[in-house]
């Protein structure tokens, strides 16, 4: 008799961790390099990934009924950050709107005139919300690179996230009891929220007094929303794939799912990250 292969081993928090730990240090080992040493090359990488992200998720909704745009929404993403280049926010929202403006009409004579379209409301406005969650979200940090010290700041709001999610997985591990958010991720706890406020607040201030050379009290109120949209960011693609009964956007990086689920709390903490060093850094 054939003999079967041992059991994947996971974490309590449902993670193949050695293969997770792996893709997490080549990652950011990638993120580091490029942000400390060679800033302008973010784009592209941007580029790339967020590329990767977006089919991703077309990809998970064309397969429940969804018809989104690929080819407006893949070339706007692309537009929304190679845009911020020589146009700034001017740039990035521009090539939003036009995204959307696209979406609109592609999804409306797609089928042809003669053909009345089927969910319009709803594949538009997934469409929409697509294009502000994942391209438009991901280009705050190509408009961050391009301030003083750019890439020390993508670099500061990144590793904030990093921390948070690695506080929030240690404290949820060893502690974890009481459920943050049952109904959406059942393996968030409010004391994996507790360690990812510690983590992330202590990666904060510390960045941005060693790395800017800015008041530590600048980083207090950077920790607490870069950890409070991270979470957020991450429960709101937990709701998108409960919505869908699907466990991961991807498969591209082993013990993580695809780009979309490792980066899901990055996104709209870029946003909040470009928000708070602009004004106070």
């Amino acid at each position: 008799m054939a003999q079967s292969e041992p059991p994947q081993k996971t974490s309590r928090a449902g993670r193949d961790l050695p293969a997770a730990i792996t893709v997490g240090v080549v990652l950011g080992a990638l993120a580091i390099g490029t942000l400390l040493f060679a800033p302008i090359w973010w784009l592209p990488l941007l580029a790339v990934a967020i590329a990767i992200a977006t089919h991703e998720v077309i990809r998970r909704m064309r397969e429940h009924g969804y018809a989104l745009p690929t080819v407006p929404l893949l070339l706007g993403g692309q537009a929304m950050i190679w845009l911020t280049w020589p146009f700034g926010v001017a740039g990035l929202l521009g090539a939003y709107g036009g995204t959307v403006v696209v979406c609109m009409v592609w999804r409306l004579v797609g089928q042809g005139l003669d053909q009345q379209p089927v969910n319009y409301l709803r594949d538009t406005a997934v469409s929409v919300l697509l294009a502000a969650w994942v391209p438009m979200f991901a280009a705050f940090t190509a408009l961050l690179i391009f301030a003083d010290h750019g890439g020390v700041r993508v670099f500061i709001v990144i590793v904030t996230v990093v921390f948070a999610d690695i506080g929030g997985y240690v404290a949820g591990v060893l502690f974890g009891k009481h459920l943050l958010a049952p109904a959406i991720s059942p393996k968030k706890s409010w004391e994996g929220l507790g360690g990812s406020l510690l983590f992330g607040v202590t990666a904060a201030v510390l960045s941005v007094t060693f790395l800017l050379d800015k008041p530590a009290w600048v980083g207090v109120p950077l920790g607490l929303l870069l950890v409070i949209t991270g979470v957020l960011g991450d429960l709101v693609e937990s709701q998108v794939k409960r919505d869908l009964g699907i466990k991961d956007m991807g498969t591209l990086l082993p013990g993580h799912g695809g780009i979309m689920d490792r980066i899901d709390a990055m996104l709209p903490s870029a946003v909040v990250g470009w928000i708070v060093l602009t004004l106070l850094a």
